[in-house]
């Protein structure tokens, strides 16, 4: 059998990251593009405008609206209208959006904790640190 290249053996355990997050965020009622949303808004140092929460995730401005409705409507963040700027909308995070936060980000952090538990610590450091000088060269 054929050794795999370095890039499909990363798309394979990110694909089981990904599936083993999605498979912990679903009791959560959440799915990841909600919890990205939720984690960047609890992030925040202050109340987030639509327009920054979108360019944060890199996605445009009207696919970010459908998202921050179902948070809304599970009533994890409330619309404010921005002082600074009556056009502007910001988002802020309400004490249950804060729980639910912290709950999604524990599940992502089980999903990685499962994922590389057959690493000893000396080669998880060692990983991170070859994947953190990967991604630092795209920043």
């Amino acid at each position: 059998m054929a050794e795999k290249a370095l890039a499909e053996l990363l798309f394979l355990v990110s694909r089981r990251l990904r599936h083993g997050y999605l498979h912990r965020l679903e009791p959560l009622g959440l799915n990841p593009g909600q919890a990205r949303a939720l984690r960047a808004i609890a992030e925040a140092e202050r109340p987030l405008r639509m327009v920054r929460l979108a360019d944060e995730l890199r996605i445009v401005p009207r696919s970010l609206t459908p998202v921050v409705d179902a948070l809304e409507e599970a009533g994890l963040v409330r619309r404010e209208v921005d002082p600074a700027n009556r056009r502007s909308t910001l988002l802020v995070l309400t004490p249950e959006g804060r729980a639910l936060s912290e709950r999604a980000r524990d599940a992502r952090r089980e999903a990685g904790d499962e994922l590389f538990a057959v690493l000893s610590d000396e080669q998880r450091e060692q990983l991170k640190g070859l994947l953190s000088l990967v991604d630092g060269q795209f920043r």
